[in-house]
Parts: C-alpha cells; sequence; structure tokens
C-alpha cells in the first residue's frame, strides 16, 4: 500500500501519520495543520507549500508518528531520496512498457515511443496530479460541504463527491466520529471500496489488528 501511494508521490507514513494526528487533535482549530477556516485555498494546497517545522521533519515525526518510524524503511523512506527514486522508477517503467507494447505490436520505433511518452504523460504525471486533487479534497471539500451524522465537535462532513473520487475518504465525518476504524461507512448507502480491500488483506493474512466501526465493536 505504501509502494502504491509513493507512485502517486505521496509523502511517507510518518509525514502523513503526523499531520493526521494533529489534525485530529485540532480540529478546524488554530493549530489545524490544514484548516479550511483558513481559506478554502489553504486547506487544499496552501499548506504544503509553506515550510513548518511544527509538522514537517523528523522531530516532528519522532513526537507525533514514533511509532512509525520503528520500521527502518519507513524510516529511510524520510531520512534519504528514496521516495523519489521509487517514483522515478514507477515512471520509466511506464515508458518502457508502452514502448516495448507497442514494438511487440509491429509499431515502428517513433510510432513506439510516442505510445511510451503517451502513457507517461497521461498514466503517470496527469494521474498523479489527479490522484493530489482527490487526497487534498479529503482536507477541503469534506470539511466545508456535505451531510453530518454525529457531532463532533468540529466541521466535518460526508461528501457524496468526494467519497466517489476517493473510494470511500469521502464519508469524513464518519471518520471523525470513529477515527480508529478502517471503515468509513456507517450507513449501507456509504460505499467504503477501501475497507473491502483492507477486509481482503486481513483474510490473506497481509492485514492484521483491522479494527470494526465502532456500532459493530460493541456487538
Amino acid at each position: 500500500m505504501v509502494g502504491v501511494a509513493l507512485c502517486c508521490l505521496q509523502d511517507g507514513p510518518a509525514s502523513w501519520v503526523a499531520a493526521h494526528r494533529l489534525h485530529h487533535r485540532d480540529a478546524d482549530e488554530e493549530d489545524d495543520p490544514h484548516t479550511p477556516l483558513v481559506s478554502f485555498y489553504w486547506s487544499h494546497v496552501g499548506w504544503l507549500l509553506v515550510r513548518n517545522p511544527a509538522i514537517r521533519g523528523l522531530s516532528a515525526y519522532d513526537r507525533f508518528a514514533r511509532d512509525i518510524l520503528q520500521t527502518p524503511f519507513y524510516m529511510r523512506l524520510e531520512r534519504t531520496l528514496l521516495s523519489i527514486w521509487i517514483y522515478l522508477a514507477h515512471a520509466a517503467a511506464y515508458f518502457g512498457a508502452g514502448t516495448a507494447a507497442a514494438l511487440l505490436l509491429g509499431e515502428n520505433p517513433r510510432a513506439a515511443l510516442t505510445f511510451g511518452l503517451s502513457l507517461l504523460v497521461w498514466g503517470v504525471f496527469l494521474r498523479t496530479v489527479a490522484v493530489w486533487h482527490i487526497t487534498w479534497s479529503v482536507n477541503s471539500l469534506t470539511h466545508l460541504f456535505g451531510y453530518r451524522n454525529y457531532e463532533t465537535g468540529e466541521h466535518s462532513r460526508n461528501n457524496w463527491l468526494v467519497a466517489v473520487l476517493s473510494n470511500g475518504e469521502g464519508w469524513h465525518n464518519n471518520h471523525h466520529a470513529d477515527p480508529a476504524s478502517a471503515s468509513n461507512s456507517h450507513r449501507w448507502w456509504e460505499v467504503d471500496p477501501i475497507f473491502w480491500l483492507v477486509v481482503m488483506l486481513e483474510r490473506l493474512g497481509l492485514a492484521t489488528e483491522v479494527i470494526r466501526p465502532r456500532h459493530l465493536r460493541r456487538e
């Protein structure tokens, strides 16, 4: 899962966890790293463009995500350029696979290179930007627009559009009401494909200690 995220040029797990824990601790208050109460632009992307040692850097990760840094691979992602190399390697794989496939189908070298570049642009670069905006929308749109199942003390919302685009992450009010749960689906119509994937990984023995929603835990 981390590898897939890195292929979308997302941050390493320690950075994600630290910012997320701070968001839940101070949701929609002054110390929330990406509250839309500043502005939509700030919550969507602006907070990522400002150097903030309180939430980014090894000292912040050691304070808020020390458990994550205990995994050597995750520590290496934060201390080296490994995440960039992983992204570049997967981009090269897209270009190489596209070019090779075109050659195998009988295209001339120039046409094959053109197809490889097309796959690189559409399958890597534009896809990366699209995933960025979908991810950022969980911080911005779901604290501004949507409905609420719970009174959670901040402005989180369940947003249909974000939920569809993010495979279930848009049920954000549910998440704030029960942040420990691996599932964001609390009503039958709130589809959460990410949780289905987690359950599949659990059944394959690749995921453990998967926490169900609170109402199921009570049962």
